[in-house]
């Protein structure tokens, strides 16, 4: 799971409309989306899954592992949801790239696979009909060789304070954008050297932050 601080930040600023964000605002952020991954290991569920049906469905090919999360409805810390949000509004704001929490837009690469996971009381025939949906209008967002790339699951239990939340799980080439801004960071961090003496006093060695960084540049391309 990519989960990034300028995401996060970006979310409190403009969807929570938070003007100082602090980390446990962040924190809020991330432990309701990795809560939604795993809550079908804790709370039984119609359609269930495990992690190992999880990796299963969402790595195509073994170097290909890196996930895009998001989360709905996004609500700031300690408020509490007036509106209960219906199925077809949970999967339009999941799959919405301003609620990803990776500062990478899908929308500029393909959906090699999805999941999503539903939680609370709600028919898996809406979820399905959602899921459907949300392939045949956005089809040219999915690549075309992997048929029934999106996989969803529902879990019983709601998040408190919650009646109804989805979490989204995408595995998207557009990640690429992230490790680019990474990969260019270090190379202007290693050029200089820069906190390198830490690493190498503690019996690393240079090879390996080279080897570390073609190894990313592979994955980008």
């Amino acid at each position: 799971m990519v989960l990034d601080n300028e995401a996060l930040y970006d979310i409190c600023f403009r969807t929570l409309k938070l003007t100082t964000p602090s980390f446990g605002d962040l924190n809020h952020l991330i432990s309701a989306t990795m809560s939604g991954v795993t809550c079908c290991l804790r709370f039984p569920g119609q359609l269930n899954s495990d992690l190992r049906k999880l990796a299963v469905n969402l790595v195509p090919f073994p170097r290909l592992h890196f996930f895009m999360v998001g989360f709905a409805p996004l609500t700031s810390r300690g408020s509490q949801q007036y509106k209960a949000l219906t199925v077809p509004e949970l999967t339009q704001q999941m799959w919405d790239a301003k609620n990803m929490m990776c500062a990478a837009d899908p929308r500029h690469g393909r959906y090699l696979t999805a999941s999503a996971v539903f939680r609370g009381k709600m028919s898996t025939k809406e979820v399905d009909e959602q899921m459907i949906n949300v392939q045949n209008k956005n089809s040219s967002y999915f690549v075309e060789w992997i048929p029934n790339n999106v996989k969803s699951t529902v879990c019983d239990i709601p998040p408190s304070g919650l009646k109804m939340a989805s979490t989204f799980i995408g595995n998207s080439t557009s990640i690429q954008e992230m490790f680019r801004r990474v990969s260019e960071q270090f190379t202007a961090m290693f050029r200089r050297k820069a906190f390198l003496h830490w690493y190498t006093g503690e019996g690393m060695d240079e090879m390996e932050f080279t080897e570390a960084e073609s190894n990313m540049n592979d994955l980008v391309s």
